[in-house]
C-alpha cells in the first residue's frame, strides 16, 4: 500500500465536507479514513465547531486524538481533553468591533465563546434566532446577557449575527469598519466568526504540523466554506467540495465530488492506490 505520494497529514473540515447532508460520516468515508490512518497518515478534523460539537461525531469518524476547533483557534485532544494551544480575541478588540458594528448595523447580536469552548455568553435576544445545530447547544440553555457582559472577557470565537443580514453581508460590514486586531470569516452557518488576529484554519494546522515535524507540502486539505479558504491555499494539496462556496473553490488546487457523494472518500481512496492506477479528482 502506498503512503499517499508524500502526504503525511490529512486536514479535513467536517460540516459540508466530510459529513453528509444528514451530518453523519458515511460507511464509505469511515472506511477511507481508517485506511489512511492504517497507512500511517495523520487525520485531523479542522472545524468551526467547538470541542463539544466535534465530539458529537468523533466516534463516527474514528477521531480519538487531536482536533482543531474554533476555526483553528484551539487544538484539543479528543481523548484526554488536553489543550495544545489556544488563541483569544482581546477584550478591547471585540468591544471596539461590537460598538462600531452595532452603530452601523442596528439589530446585530453577539456571543463570546470562552474557556475551551465550553463557556457560551450570548447577548439578550440571540437565543430567539438560534437553533440547536448552530452551536450544538439547546437555545433554551443559552440565557441572555447585556452586551457589556458579552465583551467583558477574551473570546476564542466572537460570534456576530443578525436576523436578516447574510453572513457574506456581515463580513463585508465588519471589514468596512476599518478596524484591526482580528480576523473575520464564516463557515456557512447563519453567523460570522471573529478570531484573534492572524488566526484561521491554516494557522492552526501550521502550529500542529510544526509540533509533528510535518511540512505544509505534506498536507492534504479538504473544505467547502470561506473559513476553509486559507487552509486550502496553504496546504500542499487543497481540495474543495463540489458544493463549495466560491471563495473556497477559488483557493483550492482542485475539486472533488460533493459531501453528499463521498467526495472526501474518493480522494482518500485514490491516495492509497498503487501509482498510476488512480483517477484524478473532479475538476
Amino acid at each position: 500500500m502506498s503512503l499517499g505520494g508524500g502526504v503525511r497529514l490529512v486536514a479535513t473540515d467536517l460540516d459540508g465536507t466530510l459529513l453528509d447532508d444528514r451530518l453523519t460520516v458515511s460507511p464509505r468515508t469511515r472506511a477511507a479514513l481508517d485506511a489512511v490512518r492504517a497507512a500511517g497518515i495523520v487525520v485531523v478534523p479542522v472545524t468551526a465547531r467547538q470541542p463539544r460539537g466535534t465530539r458529537m461525531i468523533a466516534e463516527q469518524g474514528g477521531f480519538t486524538e487531536w482536533a482543531l476547533c474554533g476555526n483553528g483557534a484551539q487544538c484539543v485532544h479528543l481523548g484526554t481533553g488536553e489543550v495544545m494551544f489556544e488563541a483569544y480575541v482581546d477584550v478591547a478588540v471585540q468591544r471596539a468591533v461590537a460598538e462600531a458594528l452595532a452603530d452601523r448595523v442596528p439589530g446585530v447580536l453577539f456571543v463570546s465563546v470562552r474557556e475551551a469552548g465550553e463557556v457560551f455568553v450570548a447577548q439578550d435576544g440571540y437565543a430567539a434566532i438560534a437553533d440547536f445545530e448552530d452551536h450544538k447547544r439547546d437555545p433554551a440553555t443559552m440565557g441572555g446577557h447585556a452586551l457589556a457582559a458579552v465583551v467583558a472577557e477574551p473570546s476564542l470565537k466572537f460570534v456576530v449575527r443578525h436576523a436578516e443580514r447574510t453572513p457574506d453581508e456581515l463580513v463585508a460590514e465588519v471589514r468596512a469598519l476599518g478596524l484591526g486586531g482580528f480576523a473575520v470569516t464564516h463557515s456557512g452557518a447563519p453567523f460570522i466568526e471573529i478570531l484573534a488576529e492572524g488566526v484561521n484554519k491554516a494557522w492552526g494546522v501550521a502550529q500542529l504540523c510544526e509540533r509533528f515535524g510535518i511540512d505544509r507540502s505534506e498536507v492534504l486539505a479538504f473544505g467547502d466554506a470561506p473559513n476553509d479558504a486559507e487552509l486550502l491555499a496553504w496546504a500542499g494539496r487543497g481540495i474543495a467540495m463540489a458544493n463549495a462556496h466560491p471563495e473556497a473553490r477559488d483557493a483550492a488546487d482542485e475539486t472533488t465530488l460533493s459531501n453528499a457523494e463521498d467526495g472526501v472518500a474518493i480522494v482518500l481512496e485514490q491516495l492509497l492506490e498503487p501509482a498510476g492506477s488512480g483517477t484524478a479528482a473532479a475538476g
